[in-house]
């Protein structure tokens, strides 16, 4: 069931295709019995053999069934061609436009000038008639704005620039003057050589460059004064558009310069080439079938029936014009032909026939001429279609054997004059080029070192100054080795070279305008350029580079990270955590060493019978004492445990403590002898680098080739961005900045990088190189010396000569393996790394001091204070002495007083106890204080009298004071009894 299903299928597509291909051919057939069967094709001849000819054609073309369909008749409509362009117009007008032509063929004498063929094409073309033209090669007629339906069967003149370039590619010509005149068709053979040279000659080493355009007035009388010009160009290839009669003037001209001999190479164009002075050696080109109008005619006629029988097939095709009165009309079908007819490729009479968009012949072959004595012409080589290739295209083929060159040389000139004086240029840039102002005293460099001036072109002074370096000695071999002499300078702006985009005079398209070294190459105000000068595609595309000297690429520059030689560094072996612990541990040993020695019955502490001379006891200071003194490895000379349980734990802390002391030791020599700081960065993909937001600082030197690197990276684009604002005027002053810490990172060529990491330990690269490339020698464009230049350097890297190079200049041996010696050598431990253990000294010593001086004001304190107590005790204790002798006196007077009273009973009532109460209170109410009875009141001390005396003298005056009692007196008061 399923065949049977696939069979029906079948059938049925079979049969929609069927009916599908019916309805296509019935279109056809419609299309096509809608469409004209006759076709009227106009001409506007020069000649009656050219009328004759086209009517010819016309009638062997209906008989052709490969072009004319059937039931198609072609009829010829001629009309003469007028040197009166405007009885042309009518012409064309009454005799052409009124029969209904579909096209117009136009031919005409070279004499005639090119106006009647213009007026046919304006006047067919204001109705869309497509124009045939089979002899008009001005570039006029490309103009699509005014000739809009105008096509022709023979090349313009403008594009023999297309045969140029081959033949320059084909004799390796690569620098050429244009010499072209001022008119329109001489400016468009100059603006198609450098299209086209920019468009399909992408390879620089073939690519035509022009270092000079004579640009002359038609009618010349003179070209002396642009002959003077091209004499002191390097090029001695012309390349001249003019007329015959303007090329024999230029001829005359060039060959009283000398300019037409040997070494001098004249290409010229059809017109120079019928000059009647055509010097000998001169090339030239030639169209073939240039003057055959009748294969034009025939080729042309055939085009148009092969275009119409397409419309035929495809299109209706309505009725052209019927005459020029109506302005109105509008013959669509006509501009759908001129399109047709712009896609015709046959093979015709004169070659491939085939249309460019403006309707210009392509295909055109060219035989190139050699002109050789009394005007002689000959064929050497010929430019033509090739379809045997692949490809579709012109070839040219040129037997060089028999080509004569000026001079009657038969061997191919330079085609530039290659000059053995140049003018090179360098740049200060350590190490391959080393800049030294001379002095005042000076008159010459040194043996070692070469001239090398800077001018200033502001006020056209110059500084003298002596370069050396790899650079120097390179260009010094290369002068020896191919022959050249030279005049040194530096870059006036000291600058390598960017590109400034600019708007072109009159345009409205940005040019590169280059500065530095690059600019005065370019700008052809130096020959060469010598100094490190990094190869890249920007710089590559207008100047020439030879081979690497030197293969190199991009590296980072960075200062070493300093270690952490902080005040405190010499803690670094141990942790915060860990030195904590230390000190507790310490302390903790030595109270439990205080309470072992203190509560064990065999410690030294002393009981009230213990013997005086006896050591004294632990106490906790002298504890504390030993247990630093073991940790800090110092004799312990006192205050040593006695008990035996104290002296195991004792034991104990001393195995601690050199545990301790010999892991710090270690720790100590690895962290601040052993240790090697390491880059900070990886390399240019370290995320700190490409983190826009990170406090870190890059830099490159502005419009170097590292920052057009940098520009060319999309995946560096916010990294440049970054780094742009910071970029450095020279290397140098990145270098410094570097060194001082100011800048983290220079990006820079790692030769010079290299170069400065081995010369100061203190700096090193980081990470991998990336952007690799080379320092090429710059060249102008098409220079002659550039393979030279190539050749000898290849010569010097096989020789070894650049390697000397490279460890005279770069490596420089012995500092480098200084730096790796430093590597591998323990540093010295210095102030840095141990200042903070002699603070600690001078800490102590400080605190020692201050503690001290607290001690011995304290200790004055308290020797005032003892002092005072004493001086108090001491008064206390006299005046209780008084008051207790004060007490004992009149304890002492009251029991003689009972005495008296009880023994003068008897005898004198009154005279002892009376008199001793007179004496003592000779008044009433007088308080005597206790200071009267202070010793030292000598006049009043009471002396002490006899019994007799007593009795004898006479009573004082009641007025006179009482003797003071002195603190000697005593209670014993015998010796006043009678």
């Amino acid at each position: 069931m399923a065949a049977r299903s696939n069979m029906a299928a079948a059938f049925v597509y079979q049969l929609l295709l069927c009916a599908a291909a019916a309805i296509v051919v019935n279109a056809q057939r419609h299309t096509a019995s809608d469409n004209p069967s006759t076709y009227n094709i106009g001409g506007v001849l020069s000649n009656f053999d050219s009328e004759e000819h086209f009517h010819t054609i016309i009638s062997t073309l209906n008989f052709n069934q490969q072009y004319v369909p059937r039931k198609v008749t072609y009829y010829n409509k001629t009309i003469r061609m007028d040197k009166n362009p405007i009885k042309t117009v009518f012409n064309v007008c009454n005799k052409l436009i009124e029969k209904r032509v579909y096209a117009v063929v136009v031919s005409h004498e070279q004499t005639l000038g090119d106006l009647s063929p213009a007026a046919v094409s304006y006047t067919s073309g204001f109705y869309s008639i497509p124009v045939i033209g089979i002899s008009s090669r001005d570039a006029a007629f490309s103009d699509k704005n005014i000739h809009v339906s105008f096509l022709r069967t023979v090349p313009p003149y403008y594009h023999q620039a297309d045969v140029w370039l081959e033949l320059l590619s084909h004799f390796l010509y690569t620098k050429v003057i244009i010499i072209h005149s001022s008119d329109t068709d001489g400016r468009a053979i100059l603006g198609r050589f450098q299209t086209t040279s920019q468009t399909y000659y992408d390879d620089v080493d073939v690519r035509a460059t022009v270092e000079m355009i004579v640009e002359f007035e038609p009618k010349l009388e003179s070209f002396t004064e642009h002959l003077i010009d091209m004499k002191t160009a390097q090029s001695r290839v012309y390349l001249m558009y003019a007329s015959a009669e303007d090329a024999q003037v230029i001829f005359r001209n060039a060959a009283e310069f000398n300019m037409t001999g040997e070494g001098h190479v004249w290409i010229v164009t059809e017109q120079a080439l019928h000059a009647s002075n055509t010097p000998a050696g001169v090339l030239g080109l030639q169209l073939e079938h240039a003057h055959s109008d009748k294969g034009h005619i025939r080729d042309s006629v055939y085009v148009l029936a092969s275009a119409i029988k397409e419309m035929i097939s495809n299109e209706t095709i309505a009725e052209p014009p019927k005459d020029c009165g109506d302005s109105a009309v509008n013959w669509e079908s006509g501009k759908r032909l001129f399109q047709y007819l712009k896609t015709r490729n046959i093979t015709g009479e004169t070659g491939q026939v085939a249309f460019d968009d403006n309707g210009d012949r392509i295909y055109a072959a060219y035989d190139v001429i050699n002109i050789r004595e009394n005007q002689k012409q000959h064929v050497v080589g010929k430019f033509s279609y090739d379809s045997l290739q692949l490809r579709a295209k012109m070839r040219m083929r040129i037997n060089d054997s028999e080509i004569i060159w000026g001079g009657k040389q038969k061997r191919k000139p330079e085609g530039i004059m290659i000059p053995t004086h140049l003018k090179v240029l360098t740049i200060e840039e350590k190490p391959f080029v080393y800049v030294r102002r001379m002095g005042d005293d000076e008159f010459r460099c040194e043996p070692d070192e070469r001239p090398c001036p800077l001018f200033n072109a502001s006020d056209a002074t110059a500084n003298e100054f002596c370069c050396r370096g790899y650079c120097i000695d390179l260009l010094i071999e290369l002068s020896k080795r191919i022959n050249f002499t030279y005049d040194l300078a530096l870059s006036p702006d000291g600058q390598f070279g960017h590109y400034i985009l600019r708007n072109s005079s009159g345009a409205m398209t940005l040019r590169k305008e280059w500065t530095g070294l690059i600019g005065e190459l370019v700008n052809e105000r130096a020959d060469m350029i010598v100094a490190p000068l990094t190869i890249n595609p920007e710089r590559a595309e207008y100047i020439e580079f030879s081979k690497p000297f030197k293969y190199q690429g991009i590296t980072i520059l960075e200062k070493k990270p300093s270690r952490s030689s902080t005040l405190v560094s010499f803690l670094q072996p141990f942790s915060n955590t860990l030195w904590i612990l230390v000190m507790v541990s310490v302390h903790v040993v030595a109270l439990v060493l205080y309470l072992l020695d203190r509560f064990s019955p065999f410690g030294r502490f002393k009981l009230s019978h213990s013997d005086s001379n006896e050591e004294k006891a632990l106490n906790l200071s002298s504890a504390v004492w030993f247990a630093w003194g073991v940790l800090l490895n110092s004799g312990i000379g006192e205050g040593t445990p006695r008990s035996f349980s104290a002296r195991v734990l004792g034991m104990v802390w001393a195995g601690f403590a050199m545990i301790i002391v010999a892991s710090y030791t270690a720790n100590l020599a690895a962290f601040l002898v052993l240790e090697r700081p390491k880059t900070k960065l990886s390399g240019i993909n370290d995320a700190r680098l490409r983190n826009t937001m990170e406090n870190l600082t890059c830099a490159t030197v502005k419009g170097s080739s590292v920052d057009m690197y940098f520009r060319r990276q999309v995946e560096l684009s916010n990294m440049y961005r970054t780094m742009e604002s910071n970029n450095y005027v020279t290397a140098e002053q990145a270098i410094q900045d570097v060194k001082k810490g100011k800048l983290m990172a220079f990006i820079w060529d790692s030769s010079r990088l290299e170069y400065e990491a081995s010369k100061d330990c203190e700096l090193v690269t980081a990470g991998e190189l990336f952007g690799r490339s080379g320092y090429g020698i710059g060249l102008q464009k098409g220079s002659p010396w550039t393979d030279a230049v190539t050749l000898a350097i290849l010569e010097f890297h096989e020789s070894g000569f650049m390697e000397k190079l490279d460890k005279q200049w770069i490596f420089h041996g012995s500092v480098q393996q200084n730096c790796e010696l430093f590597e591998k050598t323990p540093n010295t431990l210095g102030l840095k790394n141990m200042a903070g253990v002699f603070i600690l000294v001078g800490v102590g010593i400080a605190g020692g001091v201050g503690l001290i001086i607290i001690e011995v004001i304290y200790k004055k304190h308290q020797v005032k204070k003892q002092k005072r107590l004493d001086i108090a005790r001491h008064a206390a204790d006299k005046w209780r002495g008084t008051i207790e002798k004060r007490k004992t006196i009149r304890a002492s007077l009251a029991m003689q007083r009972q005495y008296n009273v009880g023994l003068m009973a008897s005898h004198t009532p009154g005279t002892i106890s009376l008199a001793v109460d007179k004496r003592r209170f000779p008044r009433l109410g007088q308080r005597l204080g206790p200071e009267r009875a202070w010793p030292g009141d000598a006049a009043e001390v009471l002396r002490i009298r006899k019994p007799h005396e007593l009795m004898v003298k006479p009573r004082p005056a009641q007025n006179a004071l009482p003797p003071r009692y002195s603190p000697g007196y005593t209670s014993d008061v015998s010796h006043l009894v009678v």
